[in-house]
């Protein structure tokens, strides 16, 4: 076999091996208000419609994002009050179309015989490359805690990840697995308990 092409598969499978890794797990951001008084805030309620509603309904994504977002709330001991809640929840996500290039070198050998010897064509062989292109979608799902009294932003978790198409099944377990996950970081409990 020759070098060039049996280096060349050899990086591809590297590479996909290195992409996929990537597809894993998403990538958490938070960011809180130094100033907010979480030991105030006891009841929640969520904003109508969420971000994720833009268009004016809810879907079964929107509709398993509401559900995860109120069971990790109420598992933090806060209760939900959809007339006067101290917290408002809004939710964001969106899809955003990306571009992978990614170019890897090669080296390859000339090689010719001649009556049964073997010569290399030049030292050291040569070198290339070759450019790897992949487009892929990247999700965000932001989580927002609002002041519902001041209208402030005062936490927000963030999560960023490559998308695969899934059943629906699938997605809303991934759903339900990214807001915990979101949800592991946020450090407070209803009344500050």
């Amino acid at each position: 076999m020759n070098a060039r092409p049996a280096a060349r598969l050899f990086l591809l499978a590297l590479l996909a091996l290195l992409l996929a890794g990537c597809v894993t797990s998403p990538e958490y951001s938070f960011d809180t208000d130094p100033r907010a008084d979480f030991t105030s805030y006891r009841s929640f309620g969520f904003y109508a419609p969420l971000a994720a509603e833009d268009k004016g309904y809810s879907t079964p994504s929107t509709q398993a994002m509401r559900a995860a977002a109120r069971r990790e709330m109420e598992a933090r001991g806060y209760v939900y009050d959809e007339t006067a809640p101290d917290l408002l929840v809004n939710i964001n996500a969106f899809i955003t179309e990306r571009t992978d290039v990614i170019d890897y070198p090669y080296m390859g050998y000339g090689y010719y015989g001649y009556r049964g010897y073997g010569y290399y064509g030049y030292p050291g062989g040569f070198w290339g490359s070759d450019t790897y292109v992949r487009n892929y979608k990247e999700g965000t799902l932001n989580i927002d805690l609002v002041d519902a009294r001041g209208k402030n932003l005062v936490w927000e978790g963030i999560a960023v990840g490559r998308l695969s198409n899934m059943k629906s099944v699938d997605r809303t377990a991934r759903i339900n697995t990214t807001i915990a996950e979101i949800f592991a970081h946020y450090p407070h409990r209803a009344g500050g308990g």
